[in-house]
């Protein structure tokens, strides 16, 4: 069984697994109308599976303002209700976004925009703190990043914000946050398909937490894509962005993609795992610090990936497997 993690040096204690809630937010779009979100959702089944999450020992749940516009913060505020103070609660900032169309219209990285939009999460989730505040820019410049990082200090004096971190794939931005006093976490990109050996180094240089997002490949280690399933409109890999590997626009999940992940099934499916359950061991196996968040729109999913708990980490003979069959040894 996976014992709980400390999010680098802030003394907040959470499960080993996080949940991520940008699915939860459901369809939302840019301004030229291609998909954010994973397409539709059912709220109240949403709500049913936060808690079910919560009875199954899952005590971090990672989401943003920019998800579903504003509606993923809701409805997680919504499931928590009065067992808020059992949780750990992150969200992020630095979009900029319309509830009403359920549009992401830009970005902003000035620090008036970080105290609004401070101000708004709070209020969606219908809490009083955020206890790990995030920049979701992952390319802001590097002065501009430290002054962030000196108003994320402000946060935590005033008691709006426990801990702070920023969600990037560039080692190096994410060390000039990694050096404040109450930076606990860097939120990156990493699964078995896809590792992160500079993010995962500097995690441990640093003494932070590894908040990894994407720990399922979007869905390809789920197991339940499959060559020539299209996906729906509403779904961002029915186009997938440039930064989103494994889609083919249109077409689903891109056939070499999932020649890896059957390569890989074996290995992850040992004592009784489920494929995605040996995804998240990997990482855990990868970096005592990682903290994965897959994402969820079901109790079903819900409960698989909660179960991954009980399994914890892939043997190091495992890992030493998997990478041999991945080609990274």
């Amino acid at each position: 069984m996976m014992t709980d993690r400390t999010l680098g040096r802030s003394g907040i204690d959470v499960s080993a697994l996080g949940f991520g809630c940008w699915a939860v937010g459901g369809e939302w779009s840019d301004l030229d109308g291609r998909p954010l979100g994973w397409g539709k959702v059912d709220d109240d089944e949403s709500v049913r599976a936060v808690r079910r999450a919560l009875d199954l020992g899952v005590t971090f749940f990672d989401t943003a303002d920019t998800y579903g516009a504003g509606h993923s913060e809701r409805i997680l505020g919504r499931a928590l209700g009065a067992r808020r103070d059992e949780v750990v609660v992150a969200t992020k900032w630095g979009n900029l976004f319309d509830e009403r169309t359920r549009t992401r219209t830009g970005a902003d990285d000035s620090a008036g925009h970080a105290r609004r939009a401070l101000t708004a999460s709070l209020t969606r989730l219908g809490t009083d703190r955020v206890d790990l505040y995030q920049l979701h820019l992952g390319d802001v410049a590097p002065d501009r990043a430290l002054e962030l990082r000196d108003l994320c200090e402000e946060f935590v004096r005033d008691g709006l914000v426990r801990a702070y971190a920023w969600s990037t794939d560039d080692p190096d931005r994410a060390a000039l946050f990694a050096a404040g006093p109450h930076c606990a976490a860097v939120q990156h990109a990493a699964n078995v398909l896809q590792d992160a050996p500079a993010m995962f180094a500097l995690v441990e240089r640093a003494g932070v937490a590894s908040v990894v997002r994407s720990p399922l490949a979007m869905g390809l280690l789920t197991g339940k894509q499959a060559v020539g399933r299209a996906l729906g409109a509403g779904d961002i890999r029915h186009l997938p962005p440039a930064w989103l590997a494994g889609f083919t626009p249109g077409a689903g999940a891109d056939a070499a993609w999932l020649e890896r992940v059957e390569a890989l099934r074996d290995l992850l499916t040992s004592d009784g795992r489920t494929l995605a359950q040996g995804a998240l061991g990997w990482l855990w196996a990868r970096s005592p610090r990682a903290v994965p968040i897959p994402g969820f729109r079901s109790v079903a999913q819900a409960e698989e990936n909660a179960g991954a708990l009980a399994k914890g980490p892939l043997t190091s003979r495992q890992l030493a497997e998997v990478e041999a069959v991945v080609g990274r040894r």
